[in-house]
C-alpha cells in the first residue's frame, strides 16, 4: 500500500471542487471576520478532512457493490490495493481531525461538527432507501460554505447560505450525472438513485434543474454579501461552463456515457477554480459593499 493508492481511493484531486468554495465563503464574510492565519489554516483542515472522511466511508460502505460493478472493480479497496484496515483508519483518523480542528476554531464549531460528521457519513447509505441521495450530498456539501461562515464569524449571513445553497444544488446536479453511469447497476441490485427512478430524460432534467438552482443561490449570494462585478464574471463563468457541461454530455438531449468522466472533473475542477479566483479578485478589484 502507497499514500499515492490512498489519495486514488478517496480521490484527493477533487478537493479542488471542496476548497475553492471554501474559499469563496472566505471573501463574503470578510468584512466581519477574524482571518488570522492560523484561523484560517484550521478552516482549511476541518474542510480537507470532512472530505477525506466521508469518501473513506463511501468506499468502505459501497466496497461489497464496487466489486460487482464493472465500473468501479478496479478501486483501491476491491483490490486490495487500500487495506480496509487502511481504509478504517483513515475514516477515523480523518473524522477525529476534523472535529479537532473544529474544536479549536471555536466551542460552537467543535459542538456543530458531531451533527455535521453524522450528515457526511451518513451519505454513504442513502441510497439504500432513498432515490433523493444526490439532495443528501448536496446538503452535506452545501454546510462547507455556511460551516466557514460561522467558523470565521460565529453566525450564517444570508449571503453564506445562499452560497451554500448554489454549491449544493451544483454539486447535487454533477452527481446526478455521475450517476447515471450505474442506472442500469443500480436497478439490478435495488440501489436507488434518481436515474434509477426516473430514467435518463428525467436525470437530465434534475440536473438542468438543479444547475439552474445553482447559478441563481450564487448569484443571490453576491447580491446578498454586496461583492462587486468580479462575483459576477465568476458565476457568469460558471454558468457557461455548466451549460457547456450539459452540451457535452448530453448533445440534443441524447446522453453520452463515454463523456461523463471528463465532465465530471475536467468542467467542473475548472468552473470551481475559475469562480474561486474572480471571488478572489473581486477583493483587490474592489466595486461592491
Amino acid at each position: 500500500m502507497t499514500i499515492g493508492a490512498v489519495a486514488r481511493m478517496v480521490k484527493f484531486s477533487h478537493s479542488l471542487f471542496a476548497l475553492p468554495f471554501a474559499v469563496s465563503a472566505v471573501v463574503l464574510v470578510t468584512g466581519q471576520a477574524r482571518l488570522d492565519t492560523g484561523r484560517l489554516l484550521l478552516v482549511a483542515a476541518a474542510v480537507v478532512a470532512a472530505r477525506t472522511a466521508a469518501m473513506a466511508m463511501n468506499r468502505i460502505a459501497d466496497r461489497s457493490f464496487d466489486a460487482e460493478n464493472p465500473r468501479t472493480a478496479a478501486r483501491e479497496l476491491v483490490t486490495g490495493e487500500v487495506s480496509p484496515a487502511a481504509a478504517w483508519a483513515l475514516l477515523a483518523g480523518s473524522s477525529l481531525g476534523f472535529v479537532a480542528a473544529a474544536a479549536l476554531i471555536s466551542p460552537l464549531t467543535g459542538w456543530l461538527s458531531f451533527p455535521v460528521l453524522a450528515i457526511l457519513l451518513g451519505y454513504s447509505y442513502a441510497k439504500r432507501f432513498t432515490w433523493g441521495c444526490h439532495l443528501w450530498l448536496g446538503v452535506a456539501q452545501a454546510l462547507g460554505p455556511i460551516g466557514v461562515a460561522i467558523a470565521l464569524t460565529g453566525t450564517a449571513p444570508a449571503s453564506a447560505l445562499l452560497l451554500g445553497l448554489g454549491v449544493g444544488a451544483w454539486i447535487a446536479g454533477f452527481d446526478v450525472f455521475y450517476s447515471m453511469q450505474d442506472m442500469e447497476f443500480d436497478r439490478s441490485r435495488g440501489l436507488r438513485s434518481i436515474p434509477a427512478r426516473f430514467g435518463v430524460g428525467g436525470a437530465l432534467a434534475w440536473a438542468r434543474g438543479l444547475h439552474v438552482l445553482a447559478v441563481a443561490a450564487i448569484y443571490g449570494a453576491g447580491i446578498s454579501g454586496r461583492q462587486g462585478p468580479a462575483w459576477f464574471l465568476g458565476t457568469s463563468i460558471l454558468a457557461a461552463v455548466l451549460l457547456a457541461e450539459h452540451l457535452y454530455v448530453a448533445p440534443n438531449g441524447e446522453l453520452r456515457p463515454e463523456r461523463i468522466g471528463k465532465a465530471f472533473f475536467d468542467f467542473n475542477a475548472f468552473a470551481s477554480v475559475a469562480f474561486a479566483l474572480c471571488a478572489i479578485a473581486g477583493i483587490f478589484i474592489g466595486g461592491g459593499r
